[in-house]
């Protein structure tokens, strides 16, 4: 009976003491001050486990139907390249930027191709990655799946070569003007060309962990 009231009492006070921390507001939230170790393991494994256990079951179609890879050409250079890059291009704006930081697909593809399209499908809750499924048709998200998991290795004319044999940024009737969404900067992701205040050449040098996309 000891052994249980001590145990509870313990388990009170450090809910106790996590509350009165979570209100103090100490945690720094802060996009460019990475999760302290503990934490980030503790998210990774929740995502991951999370992930596998939802795209557990998905059928995958033949990735290598040349006009899926195409029309997933169009869709990743309007929707995706800005944060997951396209050969070339090192960094953007939008990559730096974002913690936890999106992997390059430009260097590697999604291990499974049913995790990656259930990600771009559903998204991840505070991480950046958006929710593709509510305005993209299944087969137009294969078709993202596809096109990145022949990106690693890719040269810049054979992107550009599938960008433009593509129909463009088109996934079912419901596309919007990316135009209209964002400010347009005058520049192609990853051109800095435009004045920012503060040090616009600073390397990212955090360990921020990746999440998919």
């Amino acid at each position: 009976m000891k052994t249980t009231y001590w145990v509870g009492g313990m388990v009170a006070l450090i809910l106790a003491i996590a509350i009165t921390y979570i209100n103090t507001g100490a945690y720094n939230v802060a996009a460019d001050v990475p999760h302290w170790k503990p934490v980030r393991s503790i998210l990774e494994r929740v995502r991951t486990r999370s992930v596998a256990r939802r795209s557990a079951g998905i059928e995958v179609p033949a990735l290598d139907d040349v006009a899926l890879v195409i029309s997933g050409a169009g869709n990743y250079d309007a929707m995706c390249a800005g944060c997951h890059l396209k050969p070339g291009v090192e960094s953007t704006e939008m990559s730096r930027g974002l913690y936890p930081a999106p992997p390059s697909f430009v260097e590697q593809s999604p291990a499974k191709p049913a995790t990656a399209f259930w990600v771009i499908k559903h998204g991840i809750k505070m991480t950046g990655m958006p929710a593709w499924g509510k305005s993209m048709n299944d087969r137009y998200i294969w078709g993202l799946v596809a096109f990145v998991s022949e990106l690693p290795g890719m040269t810049s004319d054979r992107y550009r070569e599938l960008v433009e044999a593509s129909a463009g940024h088109q996934h079912g009737g419901s596309e919007s003007s990316m135009e209209l969404e964002s400010p347009d900067h005058g520049h192609e992701p990853g051109d800095d060309a435009h004045a920012h205040e503060g040090n616009p050449d600073a390397e990212d040098d955090s360990t921020a962990p990746t999440h998919q996309r």
